[in-house]
């Protein structure tokens, strides 16, 4: 779902920059808030395990960072394997996305 970046207002099924700001935020602070709980409890949990979790909030956290520059350049909601546009049902789970489903299945294989 490509931005809708007119000054006169949204169209049907796209996002303005602050809704897609606004997702993008909330990701973040959600992950955010899973690293300190993961700080909380490192001393009684597996260290590999809480090392494996950290990794993983990162890569996300990154992923987010990344979100955020596209919205900045346009480029939010288009699809980087196949410059369609992200279905937004796909961003409202992920907003961070970088793909389509067929895309990322293609990325990930």
């Amino acid at each position: 779902m490509p931005l809708d970046t007119a000054q006169t207002g949204p169209r049907p099924g796209r996002l303005t920059s602050h809704e897609a700001r606004q997702r993008l935020e909330h990701a973040r602070n959600s992950r955010l808030a899973q690293l300190r709980a993961l700080d909380e409890s490192a001393q009684s949990t597996d260290a590999h395990l809480v090392s494996a979790q950290t990794e993983a909030i990162q890569r996300v956290l990154t992923e987010i960072d990344e979100a955020f520059a596209r919205v900045d350049d346009g480029t939010y909601g288009t699809c980087r394997g196949c410059a369609k546009p992200v279905p937004a049902e796909r961003l409202e789970i992920l907003p961070y996305t970088r793909y389509c489903v067929a895309c990322q299945g293609r990325a990930t294989a």
